[in-house]
């Protein structure tokens, strides 16, 4: 081998063991996003120091109620009225989502003629009709039709305002979650339950096992949405009435004091703490059940993969 050759030879080792210089990587100067992030925070200091010295929005009463035991215990009402309300809606939602994939016209016709009511028309209005029902029916029997009755209600004296509001708030959330359900279980491509059914499975478990899990991934986010939602239309309860929800209850200390404006921001704080507590549960429910439809790992995976690359290496 000649000198030359191996002066060359040398130089192609020395090149391989020395490391690259690293990139200076120069990030893109973007004035625009500094300049409209300066003057969104200059127009919200701004507000905050004008509400704060704003005598019209007496922050001394606020502060007085925003810990007020009528105020908390109208807060626990809101809350029953819309865990109730969102279980019959779920349940008779599922069922008119069933109703709507029969194959029976009858059952599509009368699940449709429901969803075209109560979607058509405004919830404070059912609301309304709710509180009007004893005028509406006097009584009510129960029996067979040109036949003996088996029971008989009578309405008159009837004085349920917290189950007609959780009735009609949730006959009226049923028409939005039975097409919610219809969509996550028409997300789940038609080839799954063809191979389930090759498997030897039933209906039943079809369902359960193969088509409920993966739409869920599609029922679950705007169920979340739902709900908060719902806990924000309890306030429209007063078409029934119903006083004792968290609304109703700043309203009638308000109408006391004559301070709407502190007692407004009292329920509004209340019922944020609240829908925020849903949301972080939404989040971590909606990652529950979105496992495996990304590519991305997560947190964990990354660190269960480093660790079996350095068992690797060792090894």
């Amino acid at each position: 081998m000649s000198q030359q050759e191996n002066n060359s030879a040398a130089s192609a080792a020395t090149s391989a063991n020395t490391e690259p210089e690293p990139i200076k990587a120069i990030p893109l100067r973007r004035p625009g996003r500094w300049i409209a992030a300066a003057v969104i925070l200059i127009a919200l200091a701004l507000f905050v120091w004008g509400a704060k010295t704003n005598d019209a929005y007496h922050w001394d009463t606020y502060f007085k109620y925003l810990g007020d035991k009528r105020i908390a215990q109208g807060a626990v009402v809101t809350l029953e009225l819309t865990v109730f309300a969102m279980f019959i809606g779920v349940l008779l939602g599922i069922l008119l989502a069933v109703m709507r994939l029969s194959p029976n016209p009858v059952l599509r016709s009368v699940a449709w003629a429901y969803l075209w009511i109560f979607r058509g028309t405004p919830v404070y209005v059912q609301l309304v009709f709710w509180g009007l029902f004893p005028s509406l029916y006097k009584t009510i029997t129960v029996g067979v039709p040109f036949g003996p009755s088996l029971a008989h209600f009578d309405v008159q004296h009837w004085s349920a305002p917290f189950v007609f509001a959780m009735v009609g708030l949730g006959l009226n959330e049923a028409a939005y979650m039975a097409e919610i359900v219809r969509a996550g279980i028409n997300s789940v491509g038609e080839g799954q339950r063809e191979a389930s059914v090759a498997l030897g499975m039933s209906w039943s478990q079809t369902m359960r096992r193969t088509v409920l899990p993966q739409s869920m991934r599609v029922i679950i986010p705007p169920t979340g949405n739902e709900l908060i939602s719902m806990l924000k239309t309890t306030s429209l309860v007063t078409a029934i009435p119903l006083t004792t929800d968290l609304y109703g209850r700043a309203r009638d200390i308000y109408s006391v004091n004559f301070q709407p404006v502190p007692l407004l921001l009292v329920a509004a704080t209340w019922y944020l703490l609240v829908t925020s507590v849903l949301m972080v549960g939404q989040y971590y429910l909606e990652r529950h059940y979105s496992r495996g439809s990304s590519r991305q790992l997560t947190a964990k995976q990354l660190r269960a993969q480093a660790a079996a690359q350095v068992a690797g290496g060792t090894g």
